[in-house]
């Protein structure tokens, strides 16, 4: 029997080796560690009332997974730049520095070297498209920050589909006579579309892979509203999103059947972008929403994966953990569930408690209670102790006599009596934060599909692409 069992075991080696991957999904959760991943299964779980781990995300359900560590070529923690060109390129470089090694010599991609290969390409995410995660699967820059130049770059790239939040500096910063990006795109073959229903004439409403309309033409999809002038930032936070804003879900969902009608092969970068900057901000609530949210999108993938299981892979990882998130902070306990009573963003509630101060410069301490019921469930669902009650009321009036200080991040200044709110309940919650930047945390891999096996145990994250490229036999 156990002889039986070893044969049947090396069959199904032989068979898994032998499997051709013709689709290769690769999600890159930005800032999600393990702990991002946990928090969010088991505030799922309390709110839906099931016993914690009940409730998985689609990821953790994969039946192989391991761990990366992600310093960069020049410190123990990395930026996105760096961590993102690693697992594009599988080469370590400096922080801030894309597509390029330590040395400024131009790394060739994953996605360039199968584009050249024939396969169909797409990236997408979250935030702008020309960030530094996607741009690192096609960008080649000493500073991330050049974005008109990444932006050209883009243009110039040849892929096939991008999905996001526009362009940075669609005109460039600083030279309004500069091609804008849009029509540069457009120039070189691009369509921009910006909504579900300019995307239906370029795909197909299923994965059957049949030909379709305007086989040829190469998309941008990017926010509804976007005028071609606007400095594309992120998609709408989950947890804010009003109908008709774009979604990662809908962007896979119809990158896949465009890519899939007109290639053979197709590989796909989708990064949940927003996850890293709701920890930037120490935002538990909004990070979870932002770690469901690329569930959703990866359960599209899953779906095709279903269709195509012996020619699909999908990979799923981090560039690295933001936040240092600490599920615990006292005692041993937790209560996630507290999460439920926030309304919206960190970023939605600083704007509502600058406009209430902007309207009024000395408001009512009513009013600002107001919004904490409205926004946090404070004093309604939310317990608030009277020594909690007055270091909120010390800090209002600290804000009247216009002496309280916005609290800056990575990508926004929050008010400081929005930022008490979040923090307050986190706390409340039992979560920590050991910074507003990112740790030196290992990140999880999960995988599954022909040759995911790979992927098990620990690695760096200079492994990964090596690792991609044997599972398609280079």
């Amino acid at each position: 029997m156990k002889r039986f069992v070893l044969i049947l075991y090396s069959l199904l080696i032989v068979l898994s080796a032998s499997a051709e991957i013709k689709y290769i999904f690769y999600f890159i959760g930005d800032g999600m560690g393990t702990n991002q991943i946990l928090s969010a299964e088991m505030y799922r779980s309390a709110i839906q009332g099931e016993p914690l781990g009940r409730v998985q995300t689609l990821m953790t359900t994969f039946p192989y997974s391991g761990h990366a560590s992600t310093y960069s070529k020049s410190n123990g923690i990395t930026d996105s730049a760096a961590a993102g060109t690693c697992l594009a390129t599988g080469s370590k470089t400096t922080n801030g520095t894309l597509g390029l090694d330590a040395d400024g010599n131009r790394l060739t991609t994953i996605a360039e070297d199968l584009k050249a290969q024939g396969w169909g390409i797409g990236i997408m995410t979250t935030v702008a498209i020309d960030h530094a995660t996607p741009a690192a699967f096609y960008a080649h820059v000493e500073k991330r920050s050049d974005y008109y130049k990444i932006g050209k770059q883009l243009c110039s790239s040849d892929f096939d589909f991008f999905g996001g939040a526009g362009f940075h500096h669609p005109q460039g910063k600083h030279d309004d006579k500069s091609t804008n990006l849009y029509r540069l795109a457009e120039q070189n073959g691009y369509t921009i579309i910006r909504s579900l229903e300019e995307a239906r004439p370029f795909i197909i409403p299923s994965f059957s892979g049949e030909a379709a309309a305007h086989s040829f033409n190469k998309l941008i999809m990017v926010q509804p509203g976007d005028t071609g002038m606007n400095h594309g930032s992120n998609l709408p936070y989950a947890i804010d999103r009003k109908e008709g804003d774009l979604t990662l879900t809908q962007i896979v969902s119809t990158a896949i059947p465009f890519l899939n009608a007109r290639y053979e092969r197709f590989f796909m970068m989708v990064e949940g972008g927003m996850i890293d900057y709701a920890c930037h901000g120490d935002d538990a609530a909004t990070a979870i929403g932002e770690t469901w949210d690329m569930n959703d999108a990866m359960q599209v993938a899953y779906d095709f994966y279903l269709a195509h299981p012996d020619e699909t892979l999908i990979l799923v990882t981090a560039d690295h953990e933001t936040g240092g998130l600490a599920l615990g902070n006292s005692d041993y306990t937790l209560h996630l569930d507290l999460l439920r009573n926030q309304k919206c963003s960190s970023w939605i509630l600083s704007d509502r408690f600058t406009k209430l101060f902007k309207e009024n410069p000395k408001p009512r301490w009513e009013d600002v209670k107001r919004l904490y019921r409205e926004n946090l469930g404070f004093w309604d669902t939310v317990e608030i102790s009277d020594d909690e009650e007055k270091e909120l009321k010390a800090l209002y009036k600290t804000a009247c006599a216009g002496k309280a200080k916005d609290t800056k991040n990575m990508y926004k200044s929050i008010n400081a009596l929005g930022e008490a709110g979040i923090a307050l309940l986190n706390k409340k919650a039992h979560i920590g934060w050991t910074t507003r930047a990112h740790s030196a945390h290992a990140v999880p891999i999960f995988a599954i599909g022909p040759n995911a096996e790979l992927f098990s145990g620990w690695h760096d994250n200079s492994d990964i692409v090596p690792l991609l490229r044997k599972t398609l036999g280079n």
